[in-house]
């Protein structure tokens, strides 16, 4: 009796709750929550709160091996192979599909990006972008646990402008993410990302007034870095596809720990 409770209380969940379950399933490679059973439904609007928690972990690993005297020089590649690692390498996997898409051209476009075999413009794409983000976190030095929760946080929210703003080129009733598009509910989705970023900025305001500042100058350029790879795929590629959500979340998450190592010893000159 006590089993059958249980799996109608799974069951039962409201369908929000279950959403963000199967978020956490297909966004990360972490332990399944034992309750409620998932739902793939409208699980992007959670995405950013995956983010966080995966942000979350790389920070706290970076602030692990500073304790033990690692230099950043260290640091930066074991904390990129630890959000590889949380993501299952899905966010990568579509940059380099994107970058062979794109050399093959418009004709060859999509039937590129579905060949699972990996050309030389996806493995570039890749190199780049994690040799970019590698100097990115060198440069941060002590800022880099902040600076990469908030990248983890902007790059999530860089698929969702792309849903909203563009069709999915596959067609709604094919495509491994058509279920992304076909659930979208307007920027009403967005509204946990802005909840996070709210509440960041409150508790930095509180805790550490130089902190704040820098969080708002991310802030503004996490949501540029968020837009514009999203604006530039689509309107490249007509669209976009699971891929090229995968890609615009890699390009913002570089562009704003970038940007971050920029900004940084401007907002913080004593950091």
């Amino acid at each position: 009796m006590n089993s059958v409770i249980c799996a109608a209380l799974r069951f039962a969940s409201p369908p929000w709750l279950r959403d963000l379950a199967g978020a956490w399933v297909f966004y990360s490679v972490l332990p399944g929550l034992p309750w409620p059973v998932p739902r793939f439904e409208r699980i992007a609007r959670f995405a950013p709160l995956v983010g966080t928690v995966i942000g979350g972990l790389m920070a706290a690993l970076w602030l692990l091996l500073s304790a033990l005297n690692w230099s950043p020089v260290a640091i930066a590649p074991v904390a990129l192979a630890l959000g590889l690692w949380l993501t299952g390498g899905l966010h990568l996997d579509g940059l380099m599909d994107t970058a062979d898409g794109l050399a093959a051209g418009n004709s060859r476009c999509l039937e590129a990006m579905d060949d699972s075999r990996v050309g030389a413009s996806g493995v570039q794409a890749a190199i780049i972008v994690l040799l970019l983000q590698f100097a990115a976190l060198v440069q941060l030095d002590g800022f880099a646990p902040t600076a990469l929760v908030l990248s983890a946080i902007f790059a999530r929210v860089s698929p969702l402008w792309a849903m909203g703003r563009f069709c999915y080129l596959r067609g709604q009733d094919s495509g491994t993410a058509a279920f992304h598009r076909s659930n979208w509910r307007g920027w009403s989705e967005g509204n946990p990302t802005l909840f996070l970023l709210l509440l960041t900025g409150l508790l930095l305001w509180g805790l550490q007034p130089k902190l704040f500042m820098a969080w708002t100058g991310v802030v503004l350029l996490g949501t540029s870095a968020a837009l514009l790879p999203a604006e530039w795929l689509g309107r490249r590629l007509g669209g976009h596809t699971g891929d090229s959500y995968g890609a615009t979340l890699m390009l913002c998450e570089t562009l704003t720990l970038l940007g971050s190592s920029l900004l940084a010893p401007v907002l913080l000159p004593a950091a």
